[in-house]
């Protein structure tokens, strides 16, 4: 127990950086997400081309590969001038990971949505955007919840891989101190920690499908 009080405050340390990492890439991919989603249902051919071959680009290539590229590979193609700090780097490379598994995510409920109700709203007089915020985003919402909430539980685990990039994120700390003090000890902590942050996102999204239900 001793030992474990030990190490405990540079887990923590290290899951702050996890959270932190989470909760950025939440709130920037997916507004982004949905915004892309938007323009992969458009009538604009040329959007749709290019957003298309976005989320291929992002989605057919690891995660792991796009934060080396990120934080080694800009820099050598802008002469240094596209150099990003570690953490913005990571941030940067998750944002647009996770927009174009977002924007996949609401082109499907988007498109679950029977056009009549777009023809009924341009009756009411509703804008296209007071349409799409009133009375589309509500229901797809409800729609892609379950998905979205996939995605949320695996951020929390691909967070890890920004060790690759030299964060100290709560994977390093523990793996820091397995090779420091030769015991398992850290690494089920980091388990441990992992499966609470889980948890808690489980049944905070278990919530919000219970709120949304209210549509069936």
């Amino acid at each position: 127990m001793s030992y474990i009080l030990e190490i405990l405050p540079s887990l923590l340390e290290g899951a702050q950086l996890t959270l932190k990492i989470f909760l950025w890439t939440i709130i920037g991919s997916i507004p982004l997400g949905l915004i892309v989603g938007l323009g992969l249902t458009s009538r604009l051919v040329p959007l749709k081309a290019v957003l298309k071959f976005y989320v291929w680009l992002m989605r057919g290539t690891p995660l792991l590969l796009q934060l080396i590229f990120v934080f080694y590979g800009l820099p050598l193609i802008g002469n240094g001038a596209l150099t990003l700090q570690r953490y913005d780097a990571a941030l940067f490379a998750f944002i647009l990971n996770y927009t174009a598994y977002f924007a996949e995510i609401f082109r499907g409920g988007l498109q679950s949505i029977d056009r009549g109700q777009y023809e009924s709203a341009k009756v009411l007089r509703l804008s296209y955007w007071q349409t799409v915020r009133k009375v589309i985003t509500p229901q797809v919402l409800k729609i892609v919840l379950p998905s979205i909430g996939n995605e949320v539980i695996n951020l929390v685990k691909d967070s890890s891989l920004v060790y690759v990039i030299g964060l100290g994120d709560l994977l390093r700390a523990g793996n820091v101190a397995t090779s420091r003090d030769v015991t398992l000890v850290p690494l089920i902590l980091v388990g441990v920690i992992y499966l609470l942050m889980t948890a808690v996102l489980t049944f905070i999204l278990r919530k919000l499908e219970q709120h949304y239900s209210y549509w069936k």
